[in-house]
């Protein structure tokens, strides 16, 4: 009996969780799948074309894919909580992140340290624009659409004017490896950077104060500046992890496909970063946030993409079929209906109806 009572609380615990719509999305689309095709989950190994072996699949190909929208996610997130807004010139920043990246290596023999000072490097020029949305957010109190809408336009641009109007590639064997599998390891190696990632932000905010300093300011400026919490600063520090994220996105993407293309490097994943956060439960309006909803949220998204492209919709629809879902989702998130589903709830619940009886 207690463990059944216990079971029951745990179960209307998460009900009314933050988790909640988006645990719910990702069921729906594991069983969504699974009963339009049982082996749609299935992780096979197969020999690379390095001879190496390797986890092969849909389910390796989502977690895989949502690698650089997962990061952008967590700093999309931190960015939202603190001011209220989003910033939509991820996208560009990644870019202009990853062609410092590769005109940083491009003219050297590649080596392991080098990778590391070239990341270095984008991710100190990332900061460096990405701080400029911050001061204007910050400092200028111009709303964050607006302030990174300037980037957004003239990030791309700027991206293929640091390597000479060109796009060119990356070769090498180490290259390869960062944007795909490491010999002898049958994990894809963006996959355990975005744990390495995951885990050092999950560290940052844990043994610091920055989490519950960002979400007061995005509550209550005022009361946030009141209690000695400096709100500019706070901004400013989001921003500063917004460029990490974006820097390593960016170079993540090159590695990934050998070359930078201004004009495509992850072009529109703003957007989904932004949905990824909507769909994870965090509220757009700033203020308390959870960086796990977020990353479920950006899976979810690639999950629906998989699937999409799985069922043969073209690419050109898969956009609208998205959006619907999303849509969908979105709404279902909402404090209306969140509102209304707790209220319903309480009608029906024994307790509720035997106090309307008297």
């Amino acid at each position: 009996m207690s463990q059944k009572f216990s079971l029951t609380k745990s179960l209307k615990k998460l009900l009314q969780s933050q988790l909640a719509i988006p645990l719910f999305a990702l069921l729906f689309l594991v069983i969504f799948n699974l009963f339009r095709d049982p082996s749609f989950f299935s992780v096979e190994i197969k020999m690379n074309n390095l001879g190496n072996r390797v986890l092969s699949g849909n389910l390796i190909s989502i977690i895989n894919g949502a690698s650089e929208l997962v990061i952008l996610a967590i700093g999309m997130t931190l960015v939202t909580s603190a001011t209220k807004g989003q910033d939509i010139s991820v996208g560009a920043s990644a870019a202009i992140a990853g062609s410092v990246f590769v005109k940083f290596l491009k003219a050297r023999t590649i080596t392991v340290p080098l990778v590391i000072v070239g990341l270095i490097f984008a991710c100190f020029v990332a900061i460096l624009f990405c701080l400029f949305n911050g001061i204007l957010i910050a400092k200028f109190k111009i709303q964050p659409m607006i302030a990174s809408l300037i980037l957004y336009t003239a990030g791309r641009p700027i991206a293929y004017w640091i390597n000479g109007g060109a796009s060119p590639s990356l070769g090498g064997d180490l290259i390869a490896s960062i944007g795909s599998f490491i010999p002898g390891i049958a994990i894809p190696n963006p996959v355990i950077i975005v744990i390495v990632f995951i885990i050092l932000i999950n560290l940052l905010l844990k043994f610091t104060n920055l989490s519950l300093y960002i979400q007061s300011v995005g509550i209550n400026e005022k009361a946030a500046r009141l209690n000695g919490i400096n709100p500019m600063l706070m901004k400013l520090v989001v921003f500063v992890i917004l460029g990490i994220c974006t820097a390593v996105a960016g170079t993540m993407n090159v590695c990934r496909i050998g070359m930078i293309n201004h004009e495509t490097v992850l072009l529109d994943i703003e957007m989904d970063a932004i949905l990824a956060v909507a769909i994870g439960g965090n509220s757009l309006g700033g203020g308390k946030f959870k960086l796990s909803g977020s990353i479920i949220g950006a899976y979810i998204i690639q999950a629906l993409t998989i699937t999409l492209y799985a069922m043969k919709v073209s690419s050109s629809a898969v956009k609208a079929y998205k959006a619907i879902v999303i849509l969908i989702l979105v709404i279902l998130g909402s404090p209306v209906v969140k509102s209304w589903f707790s209220n319903l709830r309480r009608k029906s619940s024994p307790a509720a109806a035997k106090e309307e009886g008297k």
